[in-house]
């Protein structure tokens, strides 16, 4: 069932909600599954765009209001950890995203998350957000897999034009491969860039100055998502407050914690986010 499309959206995630494959069964993920229940939990009228079958369930994303462009297969990845990173493997794509897959109310949404995670979206999309802040976590459009599906990076295609548009930009180091003349080059073509450092925090690029956030030392359980709830946090708080350094401050500290969770249970929780707003104010 389509719901609640007619209502105006604080925060609109678009991409694929996957099913991902983990030992012993499937479990449903994608940065729209967690990006979007993190945005809830913060407090956000909250939607997705996504593509898949009409079959798959999504009982976790009840709160969530969710327009589907119904397709054969859902996006369905499986992730092998291993000692020199994560090895991925696509198994089925869904449909590609374009701005005429989005209800026409929520065009105005106040926020707008684009999170490929297959290279879904049509990078023409976000000339139909005039209006919104518009956040991206571009890893999607830097993946390609051939006929094994094994995944592999790619050179980011239009990655000028869109960069230019967003008001932040969120990458994990391993999306860019280490590369640090890469990091330079997307910081100096966008308004906020945060990189992602998993234990090691985070780095924020904002108007030529760029400043490390320290991880606190957790136990983790499930590293799946983390950087998604980090893009949701640090979105919402930059567009509510418009200061790039608090509100990474705060993505880090949640984005920390979530990983001491598996699956979906890593979206922040109203005691987690009630700290770290404590102490962000405490170390203003």
């Amino acid at each position: 069932m389509q719901n609640s499309l007619a209502q105006p959206l604080d925060y609109l995630v678009i991409g694929h909600v996957t099913q991902d494959l983990v030992e012993g069964g499937v479990m449903l993920g994608g940065t729209a599954s967690y990006a979007s229940l993190t945005a809830h939990a913060l407090g956000q009228r909250t939607g997705v765009v996504t593509s898949c079958p009409k079959w798959l369930q999504m009982p976790e994303l009840k709160p969530i209001a969710i327009y589907r462009k119904y397709c054969q297969y859902a996006t369905t990845f499986e992730n092998i950890q291993q000692s020199d990173g994560r090895r991925q493997i696509v198994h089925h794509a869904a449909a590609m995203l374009d701005v005429e897959d989005v209800p026409e109310n929520w065009l105005s949404s106040t926020i707008v998350h684009l999170g490929p995670v297959a290279a879904e979206i049509a990078p023409s999309i976000i000339q139909g957000f005039s209006q919104s802040f518009i956040g991206l976590t571009p890893q999607g459009w830097m993946r390609v897999w051939g006929a094994d599906g094994r995944v592999r990076f790619q050179n980011w295609m239009h990655s000028t034009e869109l960069l230019q548009r967003a008001d932040a930009v969120v990458f994990s180091i391993e999306d860019l491969q280490n590369n640090e003349d890469l990091i330079s080059e997307y910081a100096q073509n966008t308004r906020v860039l945060a990189v992602t450092e998993g234990a090691e925090g985070a780095r924020i690029y904002w108007n030529g100055d760029v400043r490390h956030i320290a991880a606190p030392r957790v136990n983790v359980v499930d590293p799946t998502g983390a950087g998604d709830v980090f893009a949701a946090v640090f979105f919402t708080r930059l567009q509510a407050a418009g200061d790039p350094w608090a509100a990474g401050a705060q993505a880090v500290q949640l984005a920390s914690q979530s990983v001491t969770r598996f699956g979906l249970s890593a979206i922040p929780t109203r005691e987690e986010i009630e700290k770290s707003m404590v102490e962000i104010i405490k170390g203003s």
